[in-house]
């Protein structure tokens, strides 16, 4: 945890009191901004990378706040981030494991905490946590979501609105534009109602998410052949496990003509032309890709302003963050799934001028189990109280530099990994679990397969792989079964079956294991 500038004196951090209590007035509770994003990696904001792209709007929360370099998902796949994200708990918990789950609020989440305190809270935007009745938004005021995946050009939203009444009709034009309209124009409404009253408005963006569309303004940016391609666009994956090399996530053989917007040349065919057919989809798909993120960097510049013009930036805590990574080319790969660290590591900045120092950049190792419960201590929820079933720990001391060295002693070093839809046979990615410090990672694909249970085709070859991120920080080269790391794996496979049962999840004991299905 390092402040940009060392001699910089640390503004306090507010004292709210109990969220919800007189200890202190409502206006001493701050406000929240939580955009999320679908797929957006780090490596394609410049405040992390700065070598694909320019998101200065993006790069202003960093600058004027905190960025986290060690955030990582603990499922990487929309709907089960987004559950843990709102719960602050494990899929097996919450029992969204899968796309195909939905959440149906066995477990609380911190806008229903909020709301209970008093908060006037939003939604806008993607949900992707099932669209019957009972999966509908709960503990917002007012709130309006893409069904599905939504569209990027006039989608179809449904929801309640300010009256209480359920809303579903187009709302024209692009949807990063007008989820952006909708969450500003609440914004100015519950302002005008109560100005007093903190609020915590989620503002869900379907953008960057497949099939990459983006707005004509931004038609002129990142030209084809002007991206700059990733070390690793056409890694050696022979030492990887057969599961992995299995995967259908190839930029060069698994992106579509819907992805890419034009059918391919017939002279880029065949497996002598590979290399050139890499090269000429990944330009394609990262220039949509891209910008798309353009317009997002627009979206979060005008709610920005927005929050200046109206006084509100000093107390109100913006978050940016996405539900997981994504492969951008890494290892020839684009989409998410697998435990390397492209797909793993979650972007976020947070800026909170009252309480945040600008410039903070945060090196300890946290995931998305732990945003629940930074939300709810921030604003003055105990978060062991308000929100029992949450797994988390609160990140507020990181963020305001109030952690001491004892606290940071004790930080944890370790993180659990699990992947739960490999039965979907559209990315081919192996179940698997695993556990990732700070100088390695250990992945077992445990051999659940893409059949029902206890069917023949349920059962795969059990692998593992572990790898070295300090000498190999790219994880090109698997050492799973190198001598010379051998008290390093035993060691690692210890600490793996430590997190499991700290987390309450349960090793695969062949195909009749249970699953978080009940969501």
């Amino acid at each position: 945890m390092t402040p940009h500038d060392q001699n910089a004196v640390q503004p306090p951090r507010p004292r709210a009191g109990a969220a919800g209590t007189a200890d202190e007035p409502p206006k001493a509770r701050p406000n929240v901004v939580f955009i999320l994003t679908d797929d957006h990696a780090a490596h394609a904001i410049s405040a992390y990378s700065g070598r694909v792209n320019s998101t200065p709007n993006l790069d202003r929360i960093a600058a004027q706040g905190a960025r986290l370099d060690s955030l990582y998902c603990t499922n990487s796949i929309c709907t089960p981030s987004r559950a843990t994200i709102l719960s602050g708990t494990y899929s097996h918990v919450n029992g969204a494991a899968t796309i195909y789950s939905g959440f149906d609020y066995r477990v609380r989440t911190f806008p229903q905490v909020l709301q209970d305190c008093g908060y006037r809270t939003a939604l806008f935007g993607k949900w992707h946590l099932g669209h019957e009745a009972h999966n509908d938004p709960q503990g917002f005021d007012e709130w309006r979501i893409y069904r599905g995946q939504g569209e990027y050009n006039d989608p179809v939203m449904y929801g309640v609105d300010a009256a209480g009444e359920r809303v579903d009709d187009v709302v024209p034009g692009y949807a990063t534009d007008t989820v952006t309209d909708l969450a500003l124009d609440w914004l100015h409404r519950a302002q005008g109602e109560d100005p007093d009253a903190p609020f915590c408005l989620l503002l869900h963006h379907k953008a960057p998410h497949r099939n990459w569309i983006p707005h004509p303004r931004h038609a002129d940016l990142y030209p084809l052949g002007s991206i700059h391609e990733p070390d690793t666009l056409f890694a050696d994956h022979s030492t990887m496990s057969r599961a992995v090399r299995d995967v259908r996530m190839s930029v060069a053989d698994d992106l579509t003509e819907n992805d890419l917007k034009q059918p391919l040349p017939p002279e880029l065919a065949g497996e002598e032309n590979r290399e050139a057919r890499a090269r000429r989809n990944y330009q394609l798909y990262m220039r949509d890709y891209l910008q798309t993120i353009q317009a997002i960097d627009d979206s979060t510049g005008r709610v920005l302003a927005d929050l200046e013009a109206h006084g509100l930036s000093e107390n109100t805590i913006v978050i940016y963050t996405s539900d997981q990574g994504f492969f951008l080319g890494d290892h020839g790969w684009f989409d998410k799934r697998l435990m390397f660290d492209q797909s793993l590591q979650m972007p976020m900045m947070v800026r909170w001028p009252v309480a945040i120092p600008a410039g903070t950049v945060i090196d300890e190792l946290a995931t998305n189990v732990d945003l629940a419960a930074t939300v709810l201590d921030a604003c003055g929820a105990d978060p062991t109280e308000t929100l029992p079933d949450q797994q988390g720990r609160s990140l507020l001391p990181l963020l305001d530099g109030t952690a001491d060295d004892e606290a940071l002693a004790d930080w944890p070093d370790a993180m659990y990994y699990r992947y739960w839809e490999h039965e979907d046979p559209s990315h081919n990615a192996p179940a698997h679990y695993g556990i990732r410090t700070s100088t390695h990672k250990l992945i077992h694909y445990y051999g659940d397969g893409m059949g029902a249970p206890g069917s023949s085709d349920a059962l795969r070859e059990a692998e593992w792989e572990m790898y070295d991120l300090v000498t190999d920080p790219a994880e090109l080269t698997n050492i799973a079964d190198d001598p010379a790391y051998a008290t390093v794996r035993a060691d690692l496979e210890q600490r793996l079956g430590q997190l499991q049962a700290q987390v309450g999840d349960r090793p695969y004991e062949g195909p009749e294991t249970p699953r978080p299905t009940w969501g």
